[in-house]
């Protein structure tokens, strides 16, 4: 039988693969209850392999939004009708 702290555990490990929050995982992972048992072995693993897939999601979507964001700046910067000129007093 799995005990209380670790079914707390791994209740709240539910909750934020769920939420996909990404923080409340990595706090989660850092505070990894002392494991006994065989089925509890197995039941971390299978939902911290869950986690790391999420992370590794929102990892994914962070870089392309990124990649997005790079690509319209720069398509901004080329369409400036005027650029701001800096003022050269070295002459």
């Amino acid at each position: 039988m799995l005990g209380e702290s670790l079914l707390m555990w791994l209740h709240s490990l539910k909750i934020a693969i769920v939420e996909k929050n990404s923080d409340r995982l990595h706090e989660l992972m850092d505070n990894l209850p002392q494991l006994q048992s065989q089925e509890e072995i197995t039941s971390a693993l299978i939902l911290l392999d869950e986690a790391k897939q999420v992370i590794e999601s929102l990892r994914d979507e962070t870089a392309l939004a990124m990649s997005k964001i790079k690509k319209s700046s720069d398509f901004l910067k080329s369409t400036q009708v005027n650029p701001i000129a800096k003022l050269d007093i070295s002459s």
